[in-house]
């Protein structure tokens, strides 16, 4: 693996998006970023020469014109090219297991453009060994937000990461914790959770029972979260152990947040399209938060 930061890019306005995002977290990393364009080949049983000259034109041109505009706003970043054909998401996730990031351009709700398109996008999420962060065109623009105090709403100046009390797992939280660690941010560290069906009925009848299962379970989250608190002694944490579905609470603890971080379970190997093989939660965020998301493999 080569300690660096990779972006897929494609033309696409998210792509160029994922690019300056990817070039900020290499500058941050101090590494080198690659960029990696790749054309679908073949994409018919016979293309003409003409067309594959320009499709191989227009690809170096895009890699050295981005390129070039990154070295510009980043003075001293190392950025190096890949021009690579065959199937997009073979290579991109190739691309993605010899780097520490990945990073692919997201249209969010209603899915992924260009060669990032769908099942490729969510091919290389499924099957990366390493995080794979998706970058929405409309927020990465924006200005990071300062750091701010604990006593601040959701949202100020953090990183957002889910927490799953079911199938506890640190490597989620560590690669929050260090991203914060990074920016100088706080980590807000949210778990929903839901009463079964008779505990419901308690609860409405005695709220004293409510009060005694969530004081289980943010007493649960806490135990998780503090050999992380340990380790980043400088990192702001705020831990959210609220009721209610999973994807539902992050989703509404992300708007304006800077990074929101989700977990997908490890499988042998990338089985098809089913949302399940990255988890219903991830999948709800990834199309529908406004933030940039990390998929942060576990297990």
């Amino acid at each position: 693996m080569t300690v660096q930061v990779t972006v897929g890019l494609d033309g696409s306005p998210e792509s160029l998006a994922a690019a300056v995002w990817a070039a900020r977290e290499a500058v941050r990393r101090e590494v080198p970023l690659h960029m990696v364009h790749v054309e679908e080949w073949p994409v018919a049983p016979a293309i003409p020469y003409p067309i594959a000259a320009y499709d191989a034109q227009r690809s170096t041109g895009l890699l050295r014109d981005t390129a070039e505009q990154l070295r510009a706003d980043h003075p001293g970043l190392e950025v190096t090219t890949e021009q690579a054909r065959g199937r997009a998401r073979s290579l991109l996730r190739a691309a993605a297991d010899e780097s520490d990031l990945m990073v692919l351009g997201s249209r969010g709700l209603g899915g992924f453009v260009g060669f990032l398109a769908g099942s490729v996008s969510l091919a290389v999420v499924r099957g990366s060994h390493q995080p794979v962060v998706l970058v929405r065109a409309d927020g990465a623009d924006a200005p990071a937000a300062p750091a701010a105090p604990a006593t601040l709403g959701p949202g100020a100046g953090e990183i957002v990461v889910g927490a799953d009390l079911r199938h506890p797992d640190t490597a989620v939280l560590a690669f929050a914790f260090l991203e914060a660690a990074r920016r100088g941010a706080r980590v807000r560290v949210v778990h929903g959770w839901t009463p079964p069906g008779p505990s419901v009925y308690a609860m409405v009848a005695d709220p004293g029972v409510g009060e005694t299962a969530g004081g289980r379970i943010a007493s649960a989250l806490a135990e998780l979260v503090d050999p992380l608190r340990r380790s980043y002694p400088d990192v702001q944490v705020v831990e959210d152990a609220v009721i209610g579905a999973a994807a539902v609470q992050l989703l509404e603890a992300s708007v304006g947040a800077e990074l929101v971080v989700v977990g997908r379970r490890r499988f042998p190997a990338p089985r098809g399209p089913h949302i399940g093989h990255i988890g219903h939660v991830a999948h709800a965020v990834i199309h529908h938060c406004a933030a940039p998301v990390a998929v942060v493999p576990f297990g």
